[in-house]
């Protein structure tokens, strides 16, 4: 079901409003890159601070931009429960393939907790979900487990994005999961060590800015082609790493505004890069020209 390439798109702003125009030729940047998929609202997209509308806004210009030719995952997790439950039902009724939902934030539910979390979500809608697994922000682990017993009890629970930090995490789902469950890369710069241990693809942030070539190594490694494969990690391993120097997305779009697609605006509590760690983003980015 979800397998290769996604977007976790920023969200571009233009004087503390949705800037559309950008968010449209965003999405065209990224199917004429060749992504397998979009996924707006997520927390690259500054989910936290969008407000319901502007979060409807987002998802429904995501879906009408991309015209079918991608899929559109639509970030709909939260702490709660009941506002989970709705943000998907409402990405259901605006025409998603699917939805993202992270583990539940600060409440830190234990592992029954999150089973049922999340077999409610399950429940209340037919969409294929992705779960969504990065313990050193939600401050809670999915455990195996758990992602198994979902897999077992909730059909439509077909993939997790998986941002553990963990080779051994990714290569003991791929083993116990049922078949046609798929295991996305949380991390550009550990996509490839995933992939080598069954891993199906990547929820990446590095696309924003080379969606064809973040896609070019998914489908490399798939094809078999592992030299030309390592060889697109190793170039682009330091945008991997220097995307995350600054918080996550300030860094991203920061870059995207140097090549004039949006403003660098974000919303408060980010703030923009230091002089420094922007100095070096742009090193960076000129040695990938």
């Amino acid at each position: 079901m979800f397998r290769g390439t996604y977007t976790a798109l920023v969200t571009p702003f233009q004087n503390d409003a949705i800037d559309i125009d950008a968010l449209e030729r965003l999405i065209e940047t990224q199917v004429a890159g060749g992504v397998s998929g979009v996924v707006p609202v997520g927390t690259t997209g500054e989910s936290p601070t969008l407000s319901h509308d502007e979060r409807h806004q987002v998802i429904e210009l995501a879906v009408k931009f991309s015209r079918k030719r991608c899929q559109v995952i639509a970030g709909t997790g939260s702490n709660s429960t009941r506002d989970a439950i709705a943000h998907t039902q409402e990405a259901e009724a605006l025409g998603v393939d699917g939805a993202l939902l992270v583990a539940p934030y600060y409440n830190k539910p234990s592992q029954e907790g999150l089973f049922r979390h999340f077999q409610a979500i399950a429940q209340a809608t037919k969409l294929p979900l992705m779960l969504y697994n990065i313990p050193g922000r939600c401050a809670v682990d999915i455990a195996a487990d758990t992602v198994v017993r979902l897999t077992q009890t909730c059909k439509n629970i077909v993939s997790i994005k998986e941002a553990s930090g963990s080779v051994d995490r990714v290569g003991e789902l791929v083993a116990r999961v049922p078949e046609g469950f798929t295991v996305l890369s949380g991390d550009d710069s550990l996509t490839l060590a995933f992939l080598a241990v069954g891993a199906a693809g990547v929820v990446s942030v590095a696309s924003n800015l080379f969606p064809a070539e973040i896609s070019q190594l998914v489908r490399a490694f798939q094809e078999g082609d592992l030299e030309q494969a390592q060889k697109l990690h190793r170039r682009f391993l330091p945008l991997f790493r220097d995307l995350f120097i600054e918080p996550n997305p300030v860094p991203a779009k920061t870059a995207l505004q140097w090549r004039g697609a949006m403003t660098a605006e974000c919303r408060l509590p980010l703030v923009e890069m230091s002089r420094a760690n922007e100095e070096r983003l742009r090193k960076t980015i000129d040695a990938l020209r």
